[in-house]
């Protein structure tokens, strides 16, 4: 158990863990020590016990994958990051990869691949299925750092704000969940929607589905005076 690679196993889908949890169990090089079912758990879970690989995947509740990713890494240097999810577009990939995760893998990929990248994570190597390889890495190399989206402009609680109010939180229940004023939530609502030229809760919705931030819309959206 000691040489054993530690492994904090992170999706919102019970039965996914499950099915992974099995796929590994048997694995004599691997240990998962954890599970969470949302971003904000595995962070804070990270940070207690320094597991040397988080599996996260991208579209999470209360903390999507990209955040979920730089804080793991921001609160446990030394716990590394390999993403596992269905999303295979080059703009989630490359945004992992800047968050600083160490792997991609696709949820159809096969227990050996997925072994192969917690291995190579932990030995601080980087590994992309086969598939993400293909569709992302020439340009990765060639443009990381040369430009900066909207969403990267961001500050971390503008991105709170925007992930919140797209689950369909109004204002008051987002102040109480992150702990601040409601009109310093407005502020950061004002700053988010500003930086991102968006003009109504509609297109914040939209624009968190495009980026993979939300799995669907809220089924309900308030309005808010």
């Amino acid at each position: 158990m000691k040489n054993r690679i530690t492994v904090l196993l992170c999706d919102d889908h019970t039965l996914f863990r499950d099915g992974i949890k099995e796929i590994l169990k048997d694995h004599p090089s691997i240990h998962i020590v954890a599970e969470a079912g949302n971003g904000r758990e595995a962070v804070e879970i990270a940070e207690k016990l320094r597991p040397d690989v988080a599996l996260l995947d991208v579209a999470m509740p209360d903390l999507n994958g990209f955040e979920a990713t730089s804080r793991v890494l921001r609160d446990s240097p030394r716990t590394k990051v390999v993403i596992l999810t269905m999303y295979e577009e080059e703009e989630v990939i490359t945004r992992c990869l800047k968050a600083g995760a160490s792997g991609y893998v696709l949820k159809d990929a096969n227990r050996s691949d997925l072994i192969h990248a917690i291995e190579t994570a932990k030995n601080g190597g980087q590994y992309l299925s086969p598939r993400a390889l293909r569709k992302v890495v020439k340009e990765h190399v060639k443009h990381t750092g040369a430009s900066t989206s909207s969403y990267d402009r961001l500050s971390g609680r503008e991105r709170e704000v925007l992930k919140l109010l797209a689950d369909g939180l109004v204002l008051k229940e987002i102040a109480v969940h992150l702990g601040l004023s409601v009109k310093t939530v407005d502020t950061h609502k004002t700053n988010m929607m500003h930086k991102l030229d968006l003009h109504d809760r509609s297109e914040v919705v939209k624009y968190a589905i495009q980026r993979k931030l939300i799995h669907l819309p809220s089924n309900h959206i308030a309005v808010e005076d």
